[in-house]
């Protein structure tokens, strides 16, 4: 069972208001916790990937579409479940490897992505990192996000920013006629997928530079810290999504689905969790932009 499918069937539903909007100090208490536990988790997974990212990694293709796993993949899960099942023993957890690891309070589910961006380990390059998020109720409540290669982790819990090595993250504004975007499409969605390739064309030929980095994570971090100016994703992945956004919006950035409304973060829904993400003020651009894809039609393009 793939990891969206855990979710679905395994987290409780809730309404739409987050369960920071009505935790007390002592709710906020146990977050710092977990927050705590988890920044000292994935550093420890990114000491690991570091120490052996150069050596035999033994790489084995998990599905049809190319997705694959690493031993350092496992390594690095085994060190992050650990710590999460050590300090809050009643948690469940949902691994990106070891999928869902039950547990008494369903109310509270972990997420882990021991290893986002496996792909990019395997041909050699360093974008990769580690990402943990916390829900409570289905919705996330905290986010941690660890780069190995940096040395750098950020953080957010819902309701109280996003922290990262200079302290509060805030990015400013500063969205060009010809933006930086990243990209990002699930591993399911397939080469010959039009809207998909629509919306490819349509980034790469209105923008500066479309960013392709295999690291969803990454890429939240690269723009809730201001590195780029928006992030597109067709359905992505729900492993790491949680983190990522949560991070990224806590720095100020708004997230929304296609149809413009605020995106709905609650882990347990199936939906195809296609977005735009960006600075309020550049939000209406991107939303052009993906509008502007499904007016365009692809031809001439080998499937």
């Amino acid at each position: 069972m793939r990891v969206h499918e855990t979710l679905t069937r395994g987290s409780r539903r809730t309404g739409a208001m987050a369960p920071s909007d009505q935790d007390g100090p002592e709710d906020l208490a146990e977050l710092e916790r977990a927050r705590s536990v988890a920044v000292e988790a994935v550093e420890e997974a990114g000491q690991l990937l570091l120490a052996r990212v150069t050596g035999s990694l033994g790489v084995r293709t998990k599905s049809a579409t190319g997705d694959i796993v690493t031993d350092l993949d496992l390594a690095a899960e085994r060190i992050i479940v650990d710590r999460i099942r050590a300090a809050f023993p009643r948690h469940r957890i949902v691994a990106e490897e070891s999928g869902l690891l039950d547990a008494a309070d369903d109310s509270w589910v972990w997420l882990v992505d021991p290893l986002d961006g496996t792909n990019n380990v395997a041909i050699g390059l360093s974008n990769y990192v580690v990402g943990v998020a916390l829900c409570r109720d289905g919705l996330p409540v905290l986010g941690v996000v660890h780069d190995p290669v940096r040395g750098e982790s950020w953080s957010a819990i819902g309701g109280h920013g996003t922290r990262g090595p200079g302290g509060t993250v805030r990015p400013g504004y500063r969205m060009a006629e010809h933006p930086v975007l990243a990209w990002a499409q699930g591993y399911e969605v397939g080469r010959d997928n039009e809207a998909a390739r629509a919306l490819r064309v349509v980034l790469e030929s209105s923008s500066r530079r479309v960013l392709q980095l295999w690291a969803p994570l990454l890429a939240w971090v690269m723009l809730a810290r201001g590195d780029i100016d928006g992030f597109v994703g067709y359905r992505a992945e729900a492993i790491d999504f949680p983190a990522g956004s949560l991070i990224a919006r806590e720095a100020g950035i708004s997230v929304c689905g296609f149809d413009g409304e605020p995106f709905d973060e609650r882990i347990d829904l199936g939906h195809d969790r296609s977005f735009v993400a960006g600075h309020p003020e550049a939000i209406p651009g991107l939303l052009e932009l993906v509008r502007s894809a499904e007016r365009i039609t692809i031809a001439g393009l080998p499937r």
